[in-house]
């Protein structure tokens, strides 16, 4: 019998069901909430206990839940992780979801041929973490108070660099951003038109996201045949995921995430929906390995 079906499908169900809970209400659970720094250093993304950067999903799941409850912490640990450290979770308190998400590899008899034949499972199990303002005696690097961030100016020539090392072609003009595949170029209107450096920024890093689905670098196809079929959603929802986490990365600001979100929605509250979020977690990550990197809000564009 198996005994996994119903507990990976539980944690799919939970982590979907908070992200739709989101965008119902009217909230990107994607942009970054942090507009601070921290003594540890530049706020990305969440951290676990040793300092490492949440991937995938669970960015997406943590951001929400410093939202939604106002931490400004960006550290996140287990229970036994605080023990270790000597600290306690106040009276109270709840946890909150994060995913881990492998692969196991499975030696199976073809009952037609006789042939040993591997097969690739996917499985998710979920756990629980405690942001550190809901535990008590933990050493004091994990409650340091926020340190002024770097001008704005800064910021941005950092995300410029990043953009310039990618090698993109990138051509400036019009009134429209997209990406166009086939002859593989970055359309943006100029930065004049734009209502601030941060939303040009932000736009630029939508469209290097879509950038990297050429068949030269990921090689990503989800299926899209005509503009606003699922196949197009579900490449607009790789390239909200990879401009929130780019331009997280890239420190170069924040963005307003009330915005509309009803293609977002329908598209998560489908298996497909799940498939892309958890294809993403792993591709955006090989594509700032390659380019060293940091994204924000942005215009809605045609791509």
């Amino acid at each position: 019998m198996n005994t996994n079906t119903t507990p990976k499908a539980d944690v799919y169900t939970r982590v979907t069901d908070k992200i739709v809970a989101a965008l119902e209400a009217g909230v990107r659970p994607w942009m970054q909430p942090w507009s601070v720094e921290h003594a540890a250093g530049r706020i990305s993304r969440p951290l676990r206990a040793n300092g490492k950067r949440y991937q995938g999903v669970n960015v997406l799941l943590l951001w929400g839940e410093a939202m939604d409850k106002g931490y400004v912490a960006p550290f996140w640990m287990t229970f036994k992780q605080a023990l270790e450290l000597g600290a306690r979770i106040r009276k109270g308190e709840h946890g909150s979801l994060v995913v881990y998400a492998d692969t196991l590899r499975k030696t199976e008899t073809d009952e037609e041929s006789g042939e040993e034949m591997e097969r690739t499972i996917p499985f998710m199990k979920g756990y629980t973490v405690f942001n550190v303002e809901q535990i008590e005696d933990l050493p004091e690097r994990y409650y340091a108070k926020p340190v002024d961030p770097l001008p704005a100016c800064e910021r941005l020539e950092h995300a410029d660099r990043f953009f310039r090392n990618t090698r993109a072609d990138i051509r400036h003009g019009g009134n429209r951003a997209f990406y166009v595949t086939s002859e593989d170029y970055i359309q943006i209107p100029p930065f004049e038109a734009f209502r601030d450096a941060e939303s040009f920024a932000a736009t630029l890093a939508h469209e290097m996201t879509h950038w990297t689905r050429h068949p030269t670098r990921l090689d990503r196809n989800l299926g899209r045949k005509h503009w606003g079929d699922e196949g197009y959603a579900r490449e607009e929802l790789v390239a909200e995921l990879g401009s929130a986490f780019l331009y997280a990365d890239l420190g170069a600001g924040t963005g307003d995430p009330r915005r509309p979100c009803g293609l977002y929605r329908q598209l998560a509250e489908g298996f497909e929906g799940r498939q892309a979020l958890h294809l993403h977690g792993r591709q955006s990550c090989a594509t700032r390995r390659r380019f060293s990197a940091r994204p924000a809000e942005r215009r809605p564009s045609s791509s």
